[in-house]
C-alpha cells in the first residue's frame, strides 16, 4: 500500500508566511491524538466555556470605559466583542448535542448541530455590524466629545489581548479535535482583536487633532465585521451543502486507489458531520479476488484513510469483485 503523508503542504517563510500562519493556522492531523467523539466534544465544551468567560470579562471592562469616555469606536468594538462571546453559547449546545448517541430518527447522530450553531454565529456577526454602523454614522452627523482618551486606549489594548488569548486557545483545541467551527470561531476572535487595535488608532488620531477619527474608525470596524461576515457565511453555507476541501477528496482517492489489488475507486463521497469527517466509497477488485482478501485490504485501507485525513469518523467502503 502506498502511504500518503498527512503533511502534504510546504511551509511559507518571511512576512507572508507569518501572515498566513496568523489567519490560516497550520493544521496538524487531529485524528492522531483524538479518536473518541465524546472526548472531542468534551474538549470543545471546555474550550467554549473558558473562552466565553474570558471574552465576557473583556467586553465588560471595555463597556465600563465606554460609559466614561463616549467613544463610538470603542462602543462598536465592545458590541462586537459581546457578540463574539455569545457565539460560544450555540457552540456549547452543539458540542453537548454531539455527545449524544445516534437514534432511530437521527441515524447520523447530532453532529450537524455544529452547522446550525454556525448560522447563529453568522446572525450575531450581522447584528453587531448593523449596530456598530448605525452608531458610527449617527456620531459623524452629531459629533460627541471623547473624554478619558488614555482609558480608551487601554480598553483597546485590553480588547486585543483578551481576543488573542481566546483565539489561540480556540484554534489550538479546534485543531486537536478536528472542529472546523471552533477553529473558525478562533479566527473570528483574532480578527476582533485586530479591530480593537483600530480603536487605539482612533485615540491617536484624536490626540493628533482629528476629532472625527473616532467615528471614522467605528465605520472601518464595521467594514471589517462585514468582511468577516462574508467569509463566515460562505464557510457555513459550504458546510450546510456538504462541501469539503477538494484536497481532502484527492488525498482520500489517492490512498484508496493505491491499495493492493484495487482496480477502480467509484462513488467516493466525503462529508462533515460536526467535527468528524465521514468517508464513503466503492472499491472494485479484479475478478477472481477472494472476498476474504478484498475485505482484509478494505479494512487496512480504511485505517490508512483515518491516518491520512483529519478527524475521520466513519469509513464506509463497499467491495465489488468483477
Amino acid at each position: 500500500m502506498t502511504s500518503v503523508h498527512a503533511h502534504g503542504h510546504g511551509h511559507r517563510h518571511g512576512l507572508s508566511g507569518w501572515l498566513h500562519e496568523l489567519f490560516v493556522p497550520h493544521s496538524h492531523d487531529p485524528a492522531r491524538s483524538v479518536d473518541d467523539v465524546l472526548e472531542a466534544s468534551g474538549q470543545g465544551i471546555r474550550a467554549v466555556t473558558i473562552s466565553l468567560a474570558v471574552l465576557a470579562l473583556t467586553a465588560m471592562a471595555q463597556l465600563t470605559i465606554v460609559a466614561v469616555s463616549g467613544s463610538v469606536a470603542l462602543l462598536a468594538d465592545t458590541v462586537h466583542n459581546f457578540s463574539d462571546a455569545l457565539t460560544a453559547v450555540p457552540l456549547w449546545i452543539a458540542f453537548a448535542l454531539g455527545r449524544r448517541l445516534a437514534t432511530d430518527r437521527y441515524t447520523y447522530g447530532f453532529g450537524r448541530a455544529e452547522d446550525l450553531a454556525g448560522l447563529c454565529v453568522v446572525a450575531m456577526i450581522a447584528l453587531s455590524a448593523v449596530v456598530a454602523g448605525v452608531e458610527s454614522v449617527r456620531r459623524l452627523g452629531t459629533p460627541v466629545p471623547i473624554e478619558n482618551l488614555g482609558w480608551v486606549l487601554v480598553a483597546g489594548l485590553i480588547g486585543f489581548a483578551g481576543n488573542e488569548v481566546v483565539a489561540v486557545y480556540r484554534i489550538r483545541v479546534g485543531r486537536r479535535i478536528g472542529s472546523a467551527a471552533l477553529v473558525a470561531d478562533g479566527l473570528h476572535a483574532r480578527t476582533d482583536g485586530l479591530t480593537s487595535l483600530a480603536v487605539v488608532l482612533g485615540v491617536v488620531g484624536i490626540w493628533s487633532g482629528f476629532p472625527l477619527a473616532d467615528p471614522i474608525v467605528g465605520l472601518l470596524i464595521t467594514l471589517a465585521i462585514l468582511v468577516l461576515l462574508w467569509g463566515t457565511a460562505r464557510d457555513v453555507g459550504r458546510r450546510l451543502l456538504d462541501g469539503v476541501d477538494p484536497d481532502l477528496t484527492h488525498r482520500a482517492r489517492h490512498v484508496l486507489a493505491h491499495a493492493p489489488g484495487v482496480v477502480e475507486v467509484t462513488d467516493l463521497r466525503l462529508r462533515w458531520i460536526g467535527h468528524r469527517l465521514a468517508v464513503q466509497g466503492r472499491l472494485r477488485f479484479p475478478l477472481g479476488t477472494p472476498l476474504a482478501a478484498a475485505d482484509a485490504t478494505t479494512a487496512t485501507v480504511a485505517d490508512e484513510v483515518r491516518r491520512v485525513l483529519p478527524a475521520v469518523g466513519t469509513v464506509d467502503l463497499v467491495v465489488t469483485v468483477r
